[in-house]
Order: structure tokens, then C-alpha cells, then sequence
């Protein structure tokens, strides 16, 4: 039964140079992980720390975010808890409107993604800006991020080339990339002395310090917070670690995991606001407190959005972001979607070869590819699980109960091997649709060694 995923994948694969180069991408930024990785002798043990850290965190999150609302209010910054997206994006709405915001600035943010906190402003009037350059070419674009740390990768420099000469005045041909980079500095540029308040996302939140950390590679979170006065940091309620100490563990794992680097270019600490301004912090549960509550699933919270998983993913490497239906993709995206609405995300569980690669890379040791086995299991109970597959497991359980007809299927499998091609190949057969059927053996391997057994 073809899924909406796989239906996605066939449409991304028909461009196949471009399936190619996404493939081959992105393994590259996998090798960049491995070498990095190999380069710390302490790698597992890191890992090992760090899922140690996340657990203890997510599971004293009551002591610790209080504790962070404390720290934080002393350094002068407004704290605000939102339970769900709505009051998560009226907050922000609601500090804008009472600033006479019209012109906004933002960084990366997956929890902004999340709740759809751009339309939300746009509808209420406001101008918001990515100032990402991945994330603003999307944006441009009228599309979503492919990916959660490379947004982009899946638009080559051609397309760009064509969307700045409309939206920026560039020479029409030129899509050299250093060429492109600059021109879309210079109108960020303006967007940025315009910008009436700006807004970043959090990597991570210190309860010790009550402190926001955010890590990038262009900058420009610090450029967005350096003209305003006003400053909006939200992010969700698992970002919280204990203390400095723990956040080194995170550091030296996240942009190594990540993008294979030692670390981000900018790891920027917000802690007070400037002189003269105003900095407000919003704490976000929308759904989270919920999952602590589900032993199968609750190491989700582990994550640190590093797309090491999409990274590494031979599925998602090569079916491409679009294809999933939740609005993060790979392996995690699965999970946090299946999380967010089983009826509505079901179909993602298929995008798995169960390989396990995504969960022997991922920093923080979530389970990732064990939970989406576990989501498999429960689709019976969900009520939408696949016919064909009900019906061929039911045929597989009755063999695999009885011996001697396992043994005599076995004994008369290689018949198969001289049916007619159109027997094989019909629309019963969904692997021979992209494979070519495996040979059977003419002897078992029951029969060989029964055979060959030394007595």
C-alpha cells in the first residue's frame, strides 16, 4: 500500500541528478561527523553524559525551570510560560503590539516552526523577517525548511540565482555562490536597521545562570539583538541543562554531530538585556510535559536538533525532506510527529529501514530508530495499519507455527525461480515494483545441514 511518504519520495526521485547530489551531500556531512568524532577519545563517554544529562533534566524540570525563572528575572528579563502554540505566539504578539512593532527579525527557531508563529504575525500586520540565509531564501521562496540545520539544501544555487534577480536586482546568470552570499548580506543589511525588535530561538537554557545559549554559523542572531533594544528569546521547556559544566558536554557534541565542525562559529550567551532595553524570555511546554509521561518515548526529549539522524538516514538522504508530512523530517521528525498526531502522521513510520544508523549517531542517545519500531506495533491499534501487510503476516505467522509446512515451503521455494515474469511481477507485488526478485536456493539451508553436520 503506497504511503503519502512513498508517493512524496517517487515525485523527489524523477529529478534524479538532484536526488544524487542530496544523497551525496549529505553522507559528505556525515563522513565530516565521523572524523570529527574519531578525533575525541572521549566520544561515547560524551554521548554516554550527555543522555545522562538529558534525563536527569527533563525528569527535575519542575526544580530546574524555576530555578532558570529566578535566575533569569534577577539578570532583569521578563519570563513567560506558555502551555501550547496559540499562547506561545499571542505572548509574542502581545510584547510587539505593546511596542508598536511593525518590522521584525528573527533567527532559525524549529519551536517558531512549530507553532507557526509567522503567519500568526503576518496576519496581525507585522513584517517578519528570517534572517537565516537558508531560512530567508525559503522564506522568499514561500517554502519550508527541508532540513532542520540545512533548510535549504535541497535548492540548488540556479534557483537561487533566478529568486535574487526578482526579489534583489542581481545580475541575471550569476550564481556564483560568494556572488549570491554578498547580495543577500546587503539586503539583510536593511532588513536589520529596520528591524523595531528581534527574536532568537535557544539551543540550550542554563538554570544556573538563567541564561539563553544560541549556536550559528552566520552570525546573525547577534547582528538581529544588536540594533534593537528590544530582544524575544522562546524555546521549548527541554532545552534546560543544569549548569555551565553540563552545557560544555552539549557544545562539544552539537556542531561535531551536526555539520562534522569542532564547533558553531558563534555560540552566543544572552543573559541580561542591553542598556536601555528590554529582553523577555518565553518558556514553551505545547505537548512536551505530555511526552514525559510516555516511557516509550520519552528519550524524544533528548534531542538537541542537530540533524545527525537526517544526516546519516539512507531514507531520508534519498526521498528528500518534502516527502515526510510532519514539518520536521528523518528519523526524529517521525517520532515527534507520530508524538504530535498518530492519525495525522502514521504514514512518516514507513520512511525507516530500521538500520539503526540515525541511533548510533545521535549525540544524546535517543532511541530513535527502537521508538519508530514501537510506533510500528501500535498502527493495529491506531486502526491504520496497512491491509496488504496485516495479510501477509497472518500468512507468515501460520507458516512459521507449523514446522513441517515451513519445511515443505522451504523444500519447493526454488518453483518460483521458473514462473512466468508476469506471475512475479503484478501489482501484488510491491518489492517488484523496485527490485528484482531474489533467486531461491535450489537446496536449504535446513537441507544443507542436515547434509554437511559432522555426527
Amino acid at each position: 500500500m503506497s504511503t503519502k511518504h512513498s508517493k512524496a519520495a517517487e515525485t523527489f526521485l524523477k529529478n534524479r541528478s538532484l536526488a544524487a547530489w542530496h544523497d551525496e551531500t549529505l553522507w559528505m556531512v556525515r563522513a565530516k561527523r565521523d572524523k570529527m568524532s574519531k578525533a575525541v577519545p572521549e566520544w561515547e563517554h560524551l554521548r554516554d553524559m550527555a543522555c545522562a544529562i538529558k534525563m536527569y533534566s527533563n525528569s527535575h524540570l519542575d526544580q530546574l525551570l524555576v530555578e532558570f525563572e529566578k535566575n533569569a528575572k534577577a539578570n532583569g528579563a521578563h519570563v513567560y510560560w506558555a502551555k501550547d502554540a496559540e499562547e506561545y505566539c499571542s505572548i509574542v504578539a502581545r510584547i510587539l503590539e505593546e511596542h508598536q512593532v511593525k518590522h521584525f527579525i528573527k533567527s532559525k527557531s524549529m519551536l517558531a516552526e512549530e507553532c507557526g508563529l509567522n503567519e500568526y504575525l503576518e496576519q496581525k500586520g507585522v513584517e517578519v523577517v528570517e534572517s537565516d540565509l537558508g531560512e530567508r531564501i525559503l522564506q522568499l521562496m514561500y517554502k519550508k525548511p527541508s532540513h532542520i540545520v540545512l533548510p535549504a539544501i535541497h535548492v540548488k544555487k540556479e534557483e537561487i540565482g533566478e529568486l535574487f534577480v526578482k526579489e534583489m536586482g542581481t545580475e541575471p546568470g550569476n550564481n556564483d555562490q560568494t556572488y549570491l552570499t554578498h547580495a543577500a548580506r546587503k539586503n539583510l543589511r536593511r532588513k536589520f536597521i529596520e528591524a523595531e525588535a528581534a527574536m532568537t530561538g535557544a539551543n540550550f537554557a542554563v538554570a544556573s545562570t538563567g541564561e539563553c545559549v544560541v549556536c550559528t554559523n552566520e552570525g546573525n542572531a547577534d547582528m538581529g539583538t544588536s540594533q534593537p533594544k528590544l530582544q524575544i528569546t522562546a524555546f521549548g521547556m527541554e532545552k534546560i541543562v543544569p549548569d555551565r559544566d553540563a552545557l560544555g558536554v552539549f557544545t562539544r557534541l552539537l556542531a561535531r554531530s551536526g555539520t562534522g565542525q569542532p564547533i558553531t562559529t558563534y555560540t552566543s550567551h544572552y543573559r541580561k538585556p542591553r542598556t536601555g532595553g528590554e529582553l523577555h524570555i518565553i518558556i514553551v511546554d505545547n505537548g512536551r510535559s505530555r511526552i514525559l509521561g510516555d516511557p516509550d518515548h520519552v528519550k524524544a526529549l533528548n534531542c538537541l536538533r542537530c540533524g545527525a539522524c537526517m544526516n546519516t538516514c539512507p531514507v531520508y538522504r534519498r526521498s528528500g525532506g518534502y516527502a515526510y508530512t510532519y514539518f520536521i523530517p528523518g528519523p526524529i521528525g517521525i517520532n515527534l510527529g507520530m508524538l504530535k498526531d498518530p492519525q495525522q502522521y502514521y504514514d512518516n513510520v514507513s520512511a525507516c529501514s530500521l538500520c539503526h544508523s540515525c541511533q548510533n549517531v545521535c549525540p544524546a542517545k535517543v532511541d530513535l530508530a527502537d521508538q519508530i519500531y514501537c510506533w510500528r506495533q501500535k498502527l493495529h491499534t491506531l486502526g491504520v495499519a496497512s491491509p496488504s501487510k496485516k495479510l501477509m503476516s497472518g500468512g507468515m505467522q501460520i507458516l512459521m507455527e507449523r514446522p513441517s509446512l515451513f519445511n515443505m515451503a522451504l523444500h519447493h521455494a526454488s518453483v518460483a525461480n521458473a514462473l512466468p515474469h508476469w506471475l512475479v511481477y503484478n501489482s501484488l507485488n510491491d518489492w517488484g515494483k523496485e527490485h528484482e526478485m531474489p533467486v531461491f536456493a535450489k537446496e536449504s539451508f535446513n537441507e544443507m545441514w542436515k547434509k554437511n553436520k559432522v555426527k
